[in-house]
């Protein structure tokens, strides 16, 4: 049994869905979601809770029921509050700042690094250290977070690169003579 699926979704106040077969869409007021349920769980909705139910006892169905539920909550939390993600800039001349709907980084390369933002994802530079990430979905602002971060990853010997707002690297020790 699923323990995750096992849950209701509560739709918070200003939240309404709609379901229609194996979709689900969500409204509230940041936007408009919907996701697509494999034919192996029913979505289950009454008033303004959302449960969902598998058809079988396979495998599949097990997986696919906690995975939907957690899918349909995420929905429900993007079009209210929206997701975020953190990351610092570790290193000497290391900086960031938007250049209209562009990011540019300076990351130590002999050119400067220009990332295109994509559509639904706001990206800030409070400071020349630090991003920050918002959007409504909760992967695309995880894989732009990723994306920006591949450019320079943290190392483990000085702990320079962009990392995380709460990451913890593991630090190596250097050579020794």
């Amino acid at each position: 049994m699923s323990r995750i699926g096992k849950k209701p979704v509560e739709l918070p106040s200003g939240v309404s869905a709609s379901v229609s077969g194996q979709k689900i869409e969500v409204k509230g007021p940041k936007g408009t979601r919907s996701f697509t349920a494999t034919d192996d769980v029913d979505i289950i909705l009454d008033g303004n809770v959302v449960t969902i139910k598998p058809r079988g006892s396979s495998k599949r169905a097990r997986q696919q029921w906690g995975m939907t539920r957690s899918m349909v909550s995420n929905l429900a939390q993007g079009v209210t509050g929206g997701f975020k993600k953190e990351l610092e800039l570790v290193g000497v001349g290391y900086r960031a700042a938007m250049q209209g709907k562009d990011l540019k980084l300076s990351l130590g390369y002999s050119h400067e690094v220009i990332f295109d933002v994509p559509a639904g994802v706001t990206v800030a530079t409070p400071k020349q250290t630090e991003i920050t990430i918002e959007g409504m979905d909760q992967q695309v602002v995880g894989q732009v977070a990723a994306n920006i971060r591949k450019w320079r990853s943290p190392e483990p010997y000085k702990g320079k690169g962009i990392r995380y707002k709460d990451e913890f690297i593991f630090r190596k020790e250097g050579k020794k003579k």
